[in-house]
C-alpha cells in the first residue's frame, strides 16, 4: 500500500523490487552513501554472488551459452571452442565479470578481434576443427529453425535421423524439447 503525495487514500500495488549492488551494503550505509531505511526495505533476501574469477567452473559453460545466444541474435554460425580456447577462457581474469564474458562471446561470433579476443582467434585452427565448427553451427541453426524437431531438421539437412542424433551428441548440442540424456 502506498499513499499519493497530498492524499490520505491508500493505493494497493503489487510489485517486487530486485536490486543489485556492488560491495557490502552495510559499509555503504556506514559511509553515508546509502540510506539505512532503504536498505532495510530492500534487504528481504540477499544473494551473494562471487565474481566470475572466483568461480572458474562457470566460465566455459557461460561462454558457450553466450556464443549460442549471440549466434541466434546476429544470425551467424556459432563457433566451436577448442581445448586451447577453453584454457584461454579459464586463464583470463574477466574484470567485467559476466558482461565481459558475454561481450567476448559476441565479438567472437561477429569475428571482431581485439586484444581480449585475440587469444580466442579461430583462424589458426586446423581444417578438421573448422569443419566441425561449421557443421555444429549449421546443425544448431537448423534445429533452432525447426523448433527442435530432429526429424524435420534431418530432412532439411538431407541426413539420416540416426546420423543427426549422433552429431548432436558429439557436438553437445542441446535440442529444445528433447531429453538431454539422448
Amino acid at each position: 500500500m502506498l499513499e499519493r503525495l497530498g492524499s490520505n487514500q491508500p493505493v494497493r500495488v503489487n510489485l517486487r523490487v530486485i536490486a543489485a549492488a556492488k560491495g557490502d551494503m552495510n559499509e555503504h550505509v556506514a559511509d553515508g552513501t546509502f540510506r539505512r531505511d532503504l536498505l532495510y526495505r530492500l534487504n528481504v533476501v540477499t544473494i551473494t554472488l562471487p565474481p566470475l574469477n572466483e568461480r572458474r567452473e562457470d566460465i566455459v559453460p557461460l561462454f558457450e551459452h553466450f556464443l549460442l545466444d549471440a549466434a541466434v541474435r546476429y544470425e551467424r554460425p556459432a563457433p566451436l571452442i577448442t581445448d586451447r580456447q577453453h584454457a584461454e577462457l579459464m586463464q583470463r581474469d574477466w574484470p567485467g565479470n559476466v558482461r565481459d564474458l558475454r561481450n567476448a562471446a559476441d565479438r567472437m561470433v561477429l569475428g571482431i578481434l581485439d586484444n581480449a579476443a585475440a587469444a580466442l582467434d579461430t583462424s589458426a585452427q586446423p581444417l578438421k576443427e573448422r569443419a566441425e565448427q561449421f557443421e555444429r553451427a549449421v546443425i544448431a541453426e537448423t534445429l533452432e529453425h525447426c523448433g527442435g524437431a530432429v526429424a524435420v531438421a534431418a530432412d532439411r539437412l538431407q541426413v539420416g535421423k540416426a546420423t543427426l542424433y549422433e552429431k548432436i551428441k558429439r557436438y553437445g548440442i542441446v535440442v529444445k524439447g528433447e531429453p538431454s540424456e539422448r
